[in-house]
């Protein structure tokens, strides 16, 4: 979560769920009251607890009972097929992975938990069964799947019939994806074929020290190119939520980590037929330091997210991929009590450009609001898009089409204000009204254009120029005059306002009520929804 965001609730929710997680242990140790068979379950969990803390433990992870207990509210856990696989009589609980139903903030979840302290976590038959079992489960029912991985990966021995079982979940994971969120903390290794699992789903959290997530380890790299490379290097947390953008969120430690999924989940409906929960907000309809924290000057870079916490109910903004792509701002917030997504230009970095990272990192953002029917707050300020061989190079069209393509299919309610500049191409992606949003805004003085006053005029005003540099003139003068011409006539939202591209200006400080009366006026807007689902959230 970020740092800005106040989490005194699920930081009460996490100690509440340790302190269930004591309760449960004791339970555990004490008989049933019914002779033989449950208290023998209640002696095999036990001591199967404690051998998988001995182990993890001393790696300084918890184990997979304590982060279940620790992410669901206390005493709500309920395990499902907990011996499938194991044998009573020989003292085996049963399979390398423990699934069940809960509740977060007292709403059902379905989770899983991969056991290390059992084959190394592997996966085979029967741990693909339990885990596609429980998936099913939280389809029928309509609730988030939750997947806590710490695995070594396809069990080795069962060959064919454990990467079969990838492919099977594989599969489950596109069928939900849309359908119901899907959130993966990765707490452990997770290679090869594993990895794209949590690479289907909505989320992925990772914590610093523990999580890895690679293709082929450091081994094989060595042996097929040569290069040295350590796990951290090839696949770790830093790298996964600086450099690939596999991650959404970099975690501390594991309490981080389950707390930012708890998180996560106050702002989500549990599936796409849901309504998103709503709270009690504040009854603040200005927003008077808005205008202090941006600057007048259109060069001048600012921190947006402190510009998001000024508009949104308590200042309480949950980021999403804080660490990539910097030069967008995507997360979720509520106003008017109402949970939102947004998607924001970020000027302290790259001038809030956009380029290949930033559309594919805002498009899938977009997708999913707009599969859960999360509203859409979009807060612009973009000079362009980012120029170069690099870029190009990159696909910047290709990748670039994938934000229109997510803008321009979306039908979630979506509200749109443009605080110093919107410029060119850039200007039409970031939910402007052509591409499909419902309500736009704009701050006075906003310049709205296909290009900024000097580069219109160098265009524009060629032969002006040439005649002035010829007749021996102040060039510079006469470029500022033409340049303060287009200006005043072209660079401005008035035009905008006349074609209809805004609805209306607004001040900094309106700029909360107005964006709260434009959500509680489409609360109602018609949504046709075709199938079982309005559309899934693939990896871009």
């Amino acid at each position: 979560m970020s740092s800005r965001a106040t989490r005194s609730a699920v930081r009460a929710g996490w100690e509440a769920a340790r302190a269930g997680f004591n309760a449960f242990t004791e339970r555990m140790k004490a008989p049933s009251g019914r002779e033989g068979h449950a208290v023998t379950v209640a002696e095999l969990t036990q001591k199967a607890e404690e051998r998988a803390a001995k182990r993890q433990h001393g790696a300084g992870k918890l184990t997979a009972r304590e982060r279940l207990e620790a992410l669901l509210d206390p005493d709500t856990f309920v395990e499902v097929r907990q011996f499938q696989g194991g044998s009573m009589k020989e003292g085996f609980t049963g399979a390398a992975v423990i699934t069940g139903h809960g509740e977060i903030a007292g709403r059902k979840v379905a989770v899983y938990a991969q056991d290390f302290s059992v084959r190394g976590g592997t996966l085979g038959r029967v741990e693909g069964q339990k885990i596609l079992s429980i998936m099913d489960l939280a389809m029928q029912m309509r609730i988030p799947i939750i997947g806590l991985l710490d695995s070594g990966g396809a069990r080795i021995q069962e060959g064919v019939v454990a990467l079969t079982q990838y492919g099977r979940i594989f599969r489950k994971s596109c069928e939900a994806s849309g359908s119901v969120p899907q959130i993966s903390l990765i707490l452990g290794p997770c290679a090869g074929g594993a990895v794209y699992s949590p690479a289907l789903t909505d989320f992925i959290i990772m914590t610093r020290e523990h999580s890895h997530m690679f293709v082929t380890g450091p081994e094989v790299v060595r042996a097929v190119t040569g290069e040295e490379v350590t796990f951290a290097q090839l696949g770790g947390a830093e790298v996964h939520n600086q450099r690939s953008g596999v991650a959404h969120y970099l975690a501390d430690d594991e309490t981080d980590a389950l707390e930012y999924a708890r998180s996560l989940l106050t702002y989500l409906p549990s599936c796409y037929e849901s309504e998103a929960p709503t709270y009690d907000y504040e009854e603040q309809r200005s927003s008077p330091d808005l205008e202090a924290l941006v600057p007048t000057s259109t060069r001048s870079p600012y921190d947006m997210v402190e510009v998001i916490e000024a508009l949104v109910d308590h200042g309480e903004f949950v980021e999403v991929q804080a660490g990539f792509a910097q030069n967008i701002v995507i997360g979720f917030a509520c106003m008017g009590g109402q949970s939102i997504g947004v998607v924001a230009n970020q000027p302290l970095h790259d001038a809030g450009t956009l380029d290949v990272d930033a559309s594919e990192k805002a498009a899938r953002f977009v997708r999913l609001c707009d599969a859960f029917n999360l509203p859409l707050v979009t807060l612009v300020d973009v000079p362009g898009y980012r120029p170069g061989t690099e870029q190009e190079q990159a696909g910047i069209i290709r990748r670039g089409a994938k934000m229109i393509f997510a803008y321009g299919n979306a039908t979630t309610p979506m509200v749109t204000v443009v605080l110093r500049k919107a410029y060119g191409g850039a200007y039409i992606v970031m939910g402007s009204k052509s591409i499909g949003a419902d309500v736009n805004f704009a701050w006075p003085g906003a310049e709205v254009a296909v290009m900024g006053s000097e580069g219109a005029v160098s265009i524009m005003n060629r032969r002006e120029l040439k005649a002035a540099e010829e007749s021996g003139q102040d060039v510079a003068a006469v470029r500022a005059a033409l340049a303060q011409k287009y200006q005043e006539e072209s660079v401005n939202p008035d035009l905008s306002v006349a074609e209809g591209e805004f609805d209306a200006i607004v001040t900094p400080a309106q700029t909360r009520g107005a964006i709260i009366d434009a959500l509680s006026l489409l609360r109602t807007k018609n949504r046709p929804v075709s199938g079982s689902k309005r559309h899934g959230n693939g990896p871009l």
